[in-house]
């Protein structure tokens, strides 16, 4: 029986010297390097603790990432790592999808996980906003490239804080607003804690497809054996409007 985690679940770990929690890429995941113009880490802390997940830069100042690691603007923060105390940008507006539900997991409802978080200053120009696919064609089999800072150890806080992909493929069964995906080479890849609001890309890491959203694992694990992810082009009046409004400010 596989065991649920929402590819943000809280598990112990250390980040800037405070305890923190999350969920990140197990098996045989790569650093990739390429990807970091275009994915950054989002702190939270807040009266249950501090953890981080992934996020994905979609404007020159707006992130996007999982709703279930959103929250009000004042407990969040957009980190890059290696930049020292000029890593940390604040948030000031935190967007989330009006049909996210926080007990989706247990409940079985429905549920959008997908949240816009604007920062209060631009991101660095080195940042650059995705090429979104807003007609992608969903396949069984077909390949799609994850992304994330996530654990790569299960439960292992000290894994977790460096920005590495590597390739699944879709599995059955095929959604309008989901999409399954599983290491088809049977090494055990998949997301893991701190992956949430990652990105999932084209094989290539050049158009952005969907956003991590929970994974499972086998037996007493909770990663490495399917990741869930959130389509976005079902999501795109949505998140168009969102960007809109804050242009507009």
């Amino acid at each position: 029986m596989s065991k649920r985690s929402g590819a943000g679940a809280l598990v112990p770990l250390v980040l800037m010297g405070m305890a923190t929690s999350a969920t990140a890429l197990v098996g045989p995941a790569v650093e990739d390097r390429a990807l970091a113009p275009y994915v950054v880490m989002v702190l939270k802390r807040d009266a249950r603790g501090a953890g981080f997940c992934t996020g994905i830069v979609v404007a020159k100042d707006a992130v996007l990432t999982a709703a279930h690691c959103a929250g009000p603007a004042g407990d969040l923060r957009i980190h890059l790592p290696g930049e020292g105390e000029s890593g940390f940008i604040q948030v000031a507006q935190s967007a989330v999808h009006p049909e996210f539900r926080p007990d989706a997991p247990r409940t079985r409802e429905r549920s959008i996980d997908l949240a816009l978080l604007r920062t209060a200053t631009p991101l660095p120009a080195r940042l650059r906003p995705v090429t979104i696919d807003w007609t992608p064609d969903v396949r069984v089999g077909a390949r799609y490239r994850i992304a994330g800072f996530g654990l790569t150890r299960e439960k292992d806080g000290r894994t977790g804080g460096t920005l590495r992909s590597g390739l699944l493929a879709a599995r059955a069964p095929l959604s309008s607003i989901l999409l399954w995906a599983k290491d088809a080479d049977g090494r055990g890849l998949g997301a893991c804690t701190g992956d949430s609001g990652g990105p999932v890309f084209t094989p290539d890491g050049e158009t952005l497809v969907a956003v991590t959203v929970w994974s499972t694992g086998e037996g007493k694990k909770a990663c490495g054996d399917v990741t869930q992810a959130a389509l976005l082009a079902p999501q795109r009046s949505w998140f168009e409007s969102v960007l809109r409004s804050w242009a507009a400010r």
